[in-house]
């Protein structure tokens, strides 16, 4: 189905009594004459520069029902900001969608002048490739829609929506599905990558409990994708990241759950980390699929330590006699392990949009097979020697449902793993951030060689040998699909898979 291009009403008419007063246009100046913006400088995704003229932005904003941003105009430094400050891009322009019709608009735009596009949907951007500089940001995240089938146990959502928003809504229902860790969290970019969380041993992946898609392509076309129509994209879409196009829409299968579940947090000492990984590896490798577990070394003001995070997902009571052998750990420093709604496990609820974080944050990921006897001492080595910046190294209990889907059924290829590991650094001073840098990377050098392959949510990785390698024997067919769907590369700030003939 071809929208084709929709134009809107330059200015709109409301009567006010007897009167018609126009509404001012984003270009009406302060003095309330329509001023026409000079030509502003952007450049392609290949970083040729390129200038807009005044006549192709006004047109360009008189199709969109959202607003069309660019610097100096109110909104925009806040329409700009990412939620992870290591990451500070200055775009063109920002067209903030309201709906489906407005992004294909956008991508037409983008198109027709070759733009580097970036795609915002909930602004988490662990990786900050959902902004650019010099180029066209399509942002998402007003589009916040979401509706709940509680008999077919499905539930539609629009590509801005956060996962603490979408978690409050199918909770009203009793019904959830696998989204991610944290309220923050945009559900778009999430689920586009393949999409862990802490019920993806029961249900299996975001990506696996998708039923179908909306998505708008590089050539500005409106598709729906599922089972049955336009099945190769619908696969694609399912751990391909954001190579094929912009999903305005996701269709996701619930399951019913809750309202409460036994979650929390235990923290002991660090001079026991290598027991409490020790004996949590033991106890993970034989759990339930409803039982969520994520093993992690921490650091803070107080210094270092060592404790998991569980929930289970079933009877609070079976919970409880799952957990009981842990308790030969001892007495933990901190304990919150209890009966709590699955929605407060998740994190709380989120504001309409979520706060930016105030300290700058670098992630890197990787995915560990084997024993654990053979990475717990080097895991707990190299923090117990980390640098201050490096905050905590998290291991995350994988397999369960999401490792029965076979490794082709989905984009998504890794289904081997037993963890997925994942290192936070953080600092406060982004003038820091090359020493800062050049510090994390060397210590993730050191931890890298325990993993094989990465999640494309977490970081930029250029390693094209690498990526390709966490597609496995998928990446071939997903080079077809993006020859296919966007040969030019328009879609290319991801974990970006190269069309055939691009450098």
């Amino acid at each position: 189905m071809n929208i084709g291009r929709r134009l809107f009403v330059n200015a709109a008419l409301i009567g006010a009594g007897s009167a018609l007063l126009p509404v001012r246009h984003l270009w009406a100046d302060s003095a309330g004459s329509d001023a026409v913006p000079t030509e502003i400088a952007a450049r392609t995704g290949s970083g040729k520069p390129i200038s807009l003229t005044a006549s192709d932005i006004k047109d360009f904003d008189a199709s969109l029902r959202g607003e069309l941003l660019r610097a100096g105009d109110a909104g925009y430094d806040a329409a700009r900001r990412l939620w992870n400050p290591a990451f500070d891009h200055r775009p063109a322009l920002i067209a903030r969608c309201r709906g489906a019709a407005d992004v294909v608009q956008a991508v037409q735009f983008a198109r027709a002048h070759d733009l580097l596009t970036a795609v915002r949907g909930g602004g988490h951007s662990l990786s900050g490739q959902s902004g650019c500089d010099s180029g066209l940001v399509i942002d998402l995240s007003a589009m916040k829609g979401i509706r709940v089938d509680p008999q077919q146990r499905r539930a539609q959502a629009a590509g801005g929506v956060l996962l603490g928003e979408f978690d409050r809504e199918t909770q009203g229902f009793g019904l959830a599905t696998t989204l991610g860790n944290a309220p923050d969290t945009g559900i778009a970019g999430l689920t586009l990558g393949g999409g862990f969380g802490r019920l993806d041993r029961r249900f299996g992946l975001a990506c696996d409990n998708l039923r179908s898609v909306d998505i708008v392509t590089a050539d500005g076309e409106l598709l729906h994708a599922s089972g049955q129509e336009n099945q190769d994209l619908f696969w694609a879409v399912r751990g391909g990241g954001g190579n094929f196009g912009i999903v305005t829409t996701f269709d996701y299968q619930l399951h019913p759950l809750g309202p409460k579940v036994l979650a929390g947090n235990n923290i002991f000492p660090f001079n026991q980390a290598r027991s409490v990984l020790t004996t949590l590896t033991d106890f993970a490798q034989n759990i339930p699929d409803e039982m969520y577990v994520a093993l992690f070394l921490g650091r803070d003001s107080k210094g270092l330590s060592a404790g998991y995070e569980a929930l289970y997902s079933g009877a609070p009571t079976d919970g409880e006699r799952l957990l009981a052998p842990l308790r030969k750990l001892g007495k933990p420093v901190y304990d919150d392990v209890a009966l709590k709604t699955y929605v407060a496990a998740q994190g709380g609820t989120v504001k309409e949009s979520a706060a930016p974080s105030q300290k700058v944050i670098y992630f890197r990921s990787g995915f560990i097979g084997g024993q654990p006897a053979d990475w717990i001492d080097a895991v707990v080595q190299r923090f117990e020697s980390s640098p201050p910046i490096v905050k905590s190294i998290l291991l995350f209990r994988q397999g369960g449902a999401a490792g029965r889907v076979k490794p082709d059924a989905t984009a998504f290829w890794n289904r081997w793993m037993s963890y997925s590991m994942l290192l936070v650094a953080s600092w406060d001073d982004r003038s820091e951030n090359d020493e800062n840098l050049k510090t994390a990377h060397t210590f993730w050098g050191a931890l890298e060689p325990l993993t094989r392959n990465y999640y494309v949510n977490t970081d930029v990785n250029k390693d094209e040998q690498r990526l390709r390698a966490t597609y496995g024997d998928n990446y071939p067919r997903l080079v077809k699909l993006k020859n296919r769907y966007d040969p030019t590369n328009l879609f290319r700030l991801n974990a970006n898979i190269k069309p055939t003939g691009q450098g």
